[in-house]
């Protein structure tokens, strides 16, 4: 799959399915494309699929600066761009979501509709930063793996970590995080921890929005999720039962069934 070269960097992407409409997904801090793996085998057949990595994740080029929600959201605007893809709806995870948010906002026609998932438009909670200051010190001087397992309890919930079932899985996604770059991911989780808010401007999204949020979420938990749902005035809010932060991969049917009655309900109403 191609690389594409946009504001400054060169990102990684992948792009499935090859119908009118196009979807766009943007994954989580920490992780890469590979968590929509079940989503887009879900929707390649009806739509055209495409997902990338963020800078400093994955196989995107990891820069020496430009980690900010900010460019991490032009970022987005230049893939879009650059791909001639007119507009699409956003489906954003996490950081993805905190970038589909503000992309909603400078760029509203690029986006045809939004589907959220556990993220949030407040600033950092000050209650973790202790914690999240001492695991990036870890990972900056010492490295990922030894943070690993503390990361994936962050991410994931008791149903998810003690099923016997999903043991190649929880493997598989220690791997994805501790296979990424170093530097790229210490920058990018500064970009994350130090953003600015911006429930204040939520008013000024338009498109349709579902909103869905993990019962056991505890990092975008359901306070902030309401908080989007109040404040986005064409927004639906879903629970996803037996979730925590990483519900695309803990509940992967029931996100996808809601991701689809979403499309649906915006193409007949539309």
């Amino acid at each position: 799959m191609p690389d594409i070269s946009v504001n400054g960097t060169t990102l990684y992407y992948e792009q499935e399915g090859n119908e009118k409409e196009t979807l766009v997904f943007g994954h989580s801090l920490l992780f890469n494309l590979r968590m929509f793996d079940s989503q887009v085998e879900y929707l390649k057949s009806k739509y055209t699929c495409i997902r990338f990595d963020f800078r400093g994740h994955g196989k995107s080029e990891s820069t020496d600066n430009g980690y900010d929600l900010n460019t991490l959201t032009e970022d987005f605007a230049g893939l879009v761009q650059e791909l001639n893809i007119g507009n699409c709806h956003f489906i954003g995870f996490s950081m993805g979501g905190m970038v589909a948010l503000r992309a909603a906002i400078k760029y509203p026609e690029l986006i045809k509709s939004l589907i959220l998932i556990d993220t949030s438009s407040e600033p950092e909670p000050k209650s973790g930063m202790i914690r999240n200051k001492a695991m990036l010190f870890v990972a900056k001087y010492i490295g990922l793996a030894p943070i690993a397992g503390r990361v994936m309890k962050m991410f994931f919930g008791k149903s998810f970590l003690h099923d016997p079932e999903r043991e190649s899985t929880r493997e598989l996604y220690s791997n994805y995080f501790k296979t990424n770059d170093r530097k790229g991911i210490v920058k990018a989780v500064k970009g994350v921890l130090y953003r600015k808010g911006i429930t204040g401007k939520l008013k000024l999204i338009n498109q349709p929005t579902t909103i869905l949020v993990g019962e056991e979420d505890q990092l975008t938990d359901h306070q902030k999720a309401e908080i989007l749902h109040r404040n986005i005035r064409n927004s639906k809010l879903e629970v996803i039962p037996r979730a925590a932060h990483m519900s695309p991969v803990e509940e992967p049917q029931i996100v996808n069934s809601i991701i689809d009655k979403h499309l649906r309900a915006f193409y007949q109403n539309s």
